[in-house]
């Protein structure tokens, strides 16, 4: 049963998997989209009392459930319990584990139900914004938006990122295709992986640090203030996997006094940002409202990895981007 909005036309390339497949859509009963790969759809949207119960008969009588309604954690709850055959959801996005742990359910029915994200199908987009936001500061981004604001003409020498060191902070998907686009550019290459490994001893040595980590009680606030301490004066920070992982006052601090030459953050603690947080002043800070994974192509990535992961279900074999319940990872 598809319980997010999805295009009609790749909705149909699922029906191409298994002639067993019966795929219950119906979009009336779902939000409007509002843009290319919304999965939630228009807030405003409300079903009439029949098409609820139409949305409810659909729900409960599913095996398998394409989308978290409304990415909602309430709603993912009504679902298992709706549905007492439902045995595997596929999430439409990366970070799925989150909702899944605010949705309050029980250790057996967690169990019974296989979930998996869509973790893996952003790693084009956030690698690419990752390179933007090095190169944005490696260039001068701040200083030039300022010049020509000024109508000020001034020569000056730029760096480069041929040479330079990056700390690839989670080496996943997102993080392999980080180091592949910084080597493409001549950069020398350096990871750890959500076990800190050797972190510490290789922050003063990174020229930039890009971090993809998801939030697990592992890597929550692994970026403290004594490691962006550490990180070498000058150095470039990006954070693409979840806010909850930096201290956010810390690197609002490090970048105030300069320590820091500038951060390109696309995920914060919490979102939306509040008008309050420093980090919305700070010239030598780019800010993306969580919004660099949604590329246009996403929904087309995500129905490829569903209806791959769909063969593997019908098949009994193990799914990609399976979630650990005891970690919601």
């Amino acid at each position: 049963m598809i319980a997010t909005p999805v295009e009609a036309e790749l909705v149909d390339r699922l029906r191409e998997v298994d002639e067993r497949l019966d795929i219950r859509f119906e979009p009336d009963l779902l939000p409007p989209p509002r843009f290319p790969s919304d999965h939630v759809g228009d807030p405003s949207f409300e079903r009439t009392p029949s098409e609820e119960r139409r949305f409810s008969e659909l729900v409960a009588g599913a095996e398998v459930l394409y989308g978290f309604p409304r990415e909602d954690p309430q709603q993912i709850a009504w679902a298992v319990r709706t549905a007492p055959g439902l045995r595997y959801v596929q999430a439409t996005f990366a970070g799925a584990g989150q909702q899944l742990a605010a949705a309050g359910l029980s250790r057996e029915e967690l169990e019974r139900i296989q979930w998996a994200s869509s973790a893996g199908v952003h790693a084009t987009p956030l690698a690419e914004w990752s390179i933007f936001g090095i190169l944005a500061f490696t260039k001068g981004l701040p200083r030039l938006l300022a010049d020509q604001r000024d109508r000020h003409w001034d020569h000056y020498p730029v760096d480069e990122l041929r040479g330079s060191t990056v700390l690839v902070v989670g080496l996943g998907s997102i993080g392999s295709e980080v180091a592949r686009l910084a080597e493409a550019f001549g950069m020398n290459v350096v990871s750890v992986r959500r076990e800190h490994g050797d972190l510490d001893e290789l922050l003063p040595q990174a020229d930039s640090i890009v971090v993809t980590l998801p939030l697990t009680e592992e890597t929550r606030g692994l970026i403290d203030r004594s490691r962006i301490e550490r990180m070498r004066p000058g150095a470039i920070f990006v954070n693409v996997g979840r806010g909850g992982v930096v201290d956010e006052e810390a690197l609002a601090d490090a970048l105030r006094s300069g320590h820091l030459r500038g951060a390109a953050l696309d995920v914060f603690t919490q979102e939306p940002l509040p008008p309050e947080s420093p980090l919305w002043e700070l010239e030598n800070v780019i800010l993306s409202p969580h919004t660099m994974a949604l590329s246009r192509h996403e929904n087309e990535r995500i129905i490829e990895l569903f209806a791959d992961n769909l063969r593997r279900y019908l098949r009994g074999d193990e799914l990609r981007s399976r979630i650990q319940t005891s970690l919601f990872y």
